[in-house]
């Protein structure tokens, strides 16, 4: 069903809104002049001159118009552009500074595996070194245990 309800017997008005432009304003300005020729007091040399006046005062009026809409067309588009240049940067600091957190924390990774696989293989030397002293009393060497096991164990 339609948004709008309405009887096929009464009379159907559509209004077309039309925004104004320039085009209307210069079809304005030319039945303007045309009528202002035909009413004109003067004579038809002083009625050219005026009309001509007149025209120019438009042209440098309709120059001056185009001048500030391509300035501010152009004011848009640098200003817009700033803005998509300041994100871009905005962006570029924020992703170096994640690469930079990232690189650190893969470093201290790093460290922390080689500072553990370095402990791990002293306590295996000191437990050889251990075992080869003792001999063969691999369970005198365990009342001496300083924990290795339970550690590698995890319990």
């Amino acid at each position: 069903m339609s948004q709008y309800e309405y009887d096929d017997e009464d009379p159907l008005i559509v209004i077309e809104k039309h925004e104004p432009g320039i085009g209307s304003f210069l079809l304005g300005l030319a039945i303007g002049a045309g009528v202002a020729l035909l009413v004109a007091p003067r004579s038809g040399a002083a009625t050219r001159r005026r009309i001509t006046r007149r025209a120019r005062r438009v042209q440098r009026a309709a120059e001056q118009m185009a001048n500030d809409v391509t300035d501010g067309v152009a004011g848009t588009f640098q200003d817009a552009r700033r803005r998509v240049e300041e994100q871009i940067d905005s962006a570029r600091q924020a992703i170096d500074l994640k690469r930079q957190q990232m690189h650190r924390a893969m470093d201290a990774g790093r460290m922390a595996a080689q500072d553990a696989r370095d402990e791990l293989e002293q306590r295996i030397a000191e437990r050889k070194m251990a075992y080869q002293a003792g001999g063969t009393g691999a369970g005198n060497g365990r009342a001496a245990d300083d924990g290795i096991e339970d550690d590698v164990d995890g319990g």
